[in-house]
């Protein structure tokens, strides 16, 4: 899936946020023809890949074109609030903050939607975490938060998910280590959460 089904979802949406959006992807893409992190966003290039990411695990079978959709959603929402977003351009902060707002809305509700309570409590847990990460201004905190949260989506949290998420809610400097261990569990042959 590229930006291009993200934009198409946003204009099928209508209201503010269709009129908010920039010229589609192909436009301004990065290399390889593909359209990708805007280059004065100031973003790490680790966030891109967590929709496609949790769209792969076995979680997600059979609806991984709506799960990469809507985490591209709540991505898009999570870059108006703490950087350059790749698709919506505002130059109002405040109408961006809430831009950011319904977009992380509409990806839940798509979430939700799919009736998966358990990823609707990981991307909470995302978001909050990645709002400590930012205003600690921490961005390998924030690119291992999505990794790990995409990783806890797609193939489901493990324990070691859990423990690294309470070593990022508590500021200690093994966080990133533990959410990079966590999601590489996963990712492992023969990884996974629990049955």
């Amino acid at each position: 899936m590229s930006l291009a089904a993200l934009r198409e979802a946003l204009l099928d949406q209508g209201g503010t946020l269709a009129n908010a959006l920039g010229p589609p992807p192909e436009a301004n893409a990065g290399p390889g023809g593909r359209g990708g992190w805007a280059p004065d966003s100031g973003q790490a290039d680790a966030r891109a890949g967590a929709p496609q990411l949790a769209a792969r695990g076995p979680r997600a079978r059979g609806h991984e074109r709506d799960y990469e959709l809507l985490l591209e959603m709540i991505l898009e929402g999570s870059l108006l609030h703490y950087g350059s977003a790749r698709l919506v351009r505002c130059a109002d902060r405040d109408l961006a903050l809430l831009l950011g707002d319904q977009l992380y809305a509409l990806g839940l509700a798509r979430l939700a939607e799919l009736g998966d309570v358990d990823a609707v409590a990981e991307l909470a847990d995302l978001i909050s975490l990645l709002a400590e990460a930012q205003a600690a201004s921490d961005a390998p905190l924030a690119d291992a938060i999505w990794q790990a949260g995409a990783a806890a989506i797609g193939w489901g949290a493990t324990p070691e998910h859990a423990a690294a998420k309470a070593l990022a809610r508590a500021g200690d400097r093994g966080a990133v280590r533990a959410l990079t261990g966590a999601r590489d569990a996963v990712l492992a042959p023969g990884g996974g959460a629990p049955s």
